[in-house]
């Protein structure tokens, strides 16, 4: 079903188009693209109130800016599906997010338009300020403008991005869409002390004064630019508790301003576009605007609700026939929990997603134990090397892909130290729709080649508490990782009585014959239905869950290769250096000569998609594992199970 955009919409194909309006159409361009999102994303779902909260500025920045020659970097991109509707691609959004169609994100390649590539947060500001110094150096006049969320703000990079820009003197514009939210709440000072901006009355009645004075002098030379500016400053700082934050950065600060008067907005911008050297405009949004649900709701579950009945604002969900496995995330939340009531030096960290990993529940029952440090993965990866220095056991929660913006944290923090930090990396392999900027391939590369470091991955439900209750238990360092997947486990019965694993161990999982298959995590469970497969056919391969990465089962390994010649490794994650690298680094040490093929993620960034369809693009689903098998064994694909 194709949404239908609104007459004015329908005409817009690119920013030109929107720049032919009077000023006075805008609302109605608003007031139609907001209906456009929701319609789409009510009936193919994706995410919602973080675009529908900039619709105004979108539209504004736009009509005002020469895009794409002025460079529009957008923050994260949850925000930029406006943004994708104005620029081309209004008659394709019906594909975004779903595979082989639109990302759900900004992508160069993808469009002229989507200047920067996008998906972690906190990357705008530094991305803008190297393309205005650049075309600083070739004498191009050009724009350059960052959209940051205030959430985004809390990340080391936008303050480093900051810093720098303040002394560079670049044709910078950073805006700050202020609506006291990421994906849940914002937590910290930097939220309280914008929240002290937007409520100072006494500001907020003489800085638009101060900002006309500095428009019209700004064109007056240097000068009187530098006057005004040291008035502006002075009464800026009188009128707050505090010196501006901003301002002490060297940007010079506008604001706060009405995020969703389009009007005042295409003003305000247009003033600003005259007004040389880096400069920051704070502008108040409300996330979901325009949505009663949204705005009136929780604002948690409308950042990407999935499909949803637009009249009601009720969420479908599909009503199982029988009872349903949990979601790894959640047997994560409530086996810390449980754990931690028997262990009090347990401690829960977590950077800014404390629903997407589940930390909300230990936060909810033990405030005083749980840890939503906002968006900070690095901040977060050395505090919790902190709280082990002084003896507790910290569970740092971080999804795979993010971790990657930690690493050096996990090198110099926590393994030079070789202290007992316990990383729970929820989405580890494909995260599905988000694509690859949000895809967890490379964990398991680069957390086994870390000294110091437990690496593994359970297989199921109970594993995963399994998993838990050994990286509480004490230990002589070492770090814990420990790698789970997006989505559900195998097992609705899953409040398992919690047992110590072996560190370094596997299991056989089924005997067999001619063929071995090794596989890590959930990814495993293919295996199992591989073998089903298989055995329909007469072919009966072996299933090892080799649970450890690092270190790996040796002795399990010298009976594997003693006894096979022809060897399958499984696994959710990169080829180069992962589970599938780590066998054929034993096998050659140890002299050992089997036939060994790995099946995992290509050495390439994979695209969006589900999981189910991006584990048969790569080659690592039921049918793929049962092919290489026969293929090893030199069986003929059965026609009715022929793989694609």
């Amino acid at each position: 079903m194709l949404i239908q955009p609104g007459p004015l919409l329908s005409k817009i194909d690119s920013p030109a188009d929107l720049k032919e309006l009077d000023q006075a159409q805008l609302v109605e361009v608003c007031d139609e693209l907001r209906q456009f999102i929701v319609d789409n994303v009510s009936v193919y779902g994706g995410h919602f109130g973080a675009s529908l909260g900039v619709v105004e500025l979108t539209v504004a920045l736009h009509y005002i800016f020469d895009t794409p020659k002025d460079q529009l970097v957008w923050d994260v991109g949850h925000q930029a599906y406006g943004h994708k509707i104005l620029t081309g691609r209004r008659d394709n959004f019906h594909t975004n997010r779903i595979y082989k169609g639109l990302s759900g994100f900004p992508k160069r390649k993808e469009s002229n338009y989507d200047t920067f590539g996008v998906g972690h947060s906190s990357t705008s500001i530094s991305a803008a300020l190297g393309m205005a110094i650049a075309n600083q150096y070739k004498k191009d006049d050009r724009q350059h403008i960052a959209v940051i969320g205030d959430g985004a703000m809390t990340g080391g990079l936008a303050f480093e991005g900051m810093n720098h820009a303040g002394v560079s003197n670049s044709n910078l514009l950073i805006i700050l869409n202020d609506n006291c939210m990421s994906i849940d709440p914002n937590v910290g000072a930097l939220k309280d002390y914008l929240t002290d901006v937007t409520t100072s009355h006494t500001y907020n009645r003489v800085k638009d004064d101060v900002w006309k004075l500095l428009s019209k002098f700004s064109k007056f030379g240097k000068s009187a630019q530098e006057v005004v500016s040291k008035v502006e400053n002075s009464i800026k700082s009188l009128l707050l508790k505090q010196s501006n934050l901003f301002e002490s950065l060297n940007l010079r600060y506008f604001g706060p301003v009405d995020g969703h008067d389009v009007h005042h907005l295409t003003n305000v911008l247009n003033d600003l576009k005259d007004i040389p050297g880096p400069k920051i405009l704070h502008c108040v949004t409300v996330k979901g605007k325009g949505y009663k649900p949204a705005e009136e709701g929780n604002a948690t579950k409308w950042h990407a609700p999935g499909k949803f009945d637009k009249v009601t604002g009720e969420v479908f969900k599909k009503v199982p026939d029988a009872p349903q496995a949990p979601k790894y995330q959640d047997v994560f939340g409530h086996t810390l929990v449980e754990l931690a009531e028997k262990n009090k030096k347990i401690m829960g960290i977590t950077p800014a997603m404390p629903s997407g990993s589940s930390m909300n529940i230990m936060m909810k029952a033990m405030p005083d134990r749980a840890f939503d440090v906002g968006i900070a993965e690095q901040h977060a990866v050395t505090f919790s090397a902190g709280l082990a220095t002084q003896g507790l056991m910290p569970f740092c929660n971080i999804y795979s892909t993010f971790m990657q913006r930690a690493f050096d944290q996990v090198v110099h923090d926590v393994c030079t130290q070789n202290l007992t930090v316990n990383f729970c990396l929820d989405r580890a392999g494909f995260a599905g729709a988000d694509g690859p900027t949000h895809h967890g391939a490379y964990d398991i590369a680069y957390m086994r080649c870390i000294p110091n470091m437990i690496v593994a991955a359970p297989m199921n439900e109970a594993e995963l508490r399994n998993l838990m209750y050994t990286a509480q238990l004490p230990r002589d360092g070492q770090a814990f990782t420990i790698r789970y997947p997006r989505g559900q486990g195998v097992m609705p019965d899953w409040r398992t009585d919690m047992q110590k694993v072996a560190i370094g161990t596997g299991r056989k999982i089924s005997d067999g014959e001619d063929v071995a298959i090794l596989t890590i995590g959930h990814i495993g469970n293919y295996a199992i239905d591989a073998k089903a497969k298989l055995a329909e056919e007469g072919l009966v391969p072996a299933h090892y869950d080799m649970r450890f990465v690092k270190p790996l089962d040796e002795e399990l390994l010298h009976d594997i290769f003693r006894n096979f010649k022809k060897v399958v490794t499984v696994e959710d994650g990169c080829i180069m250096g992962g589970f599938g690298s780590a066998v054929l680094e034993f096998m050659a040490e140890n002299g050992y000569g089997a036939q060994v093929v790995r099946l995992g993620i290509p050495d390439d960034f994979i695209e969006h998609g589900t999981q189910e369809q991006l584990h048969a693009e790569c080659g690592f689903d039921a049918e793929h594992i049962a092919l290489k098998v026969r293929e090893m064994v030199g069986a003929k694909t059965p026609s009715s199970t022929s793989a694609n």
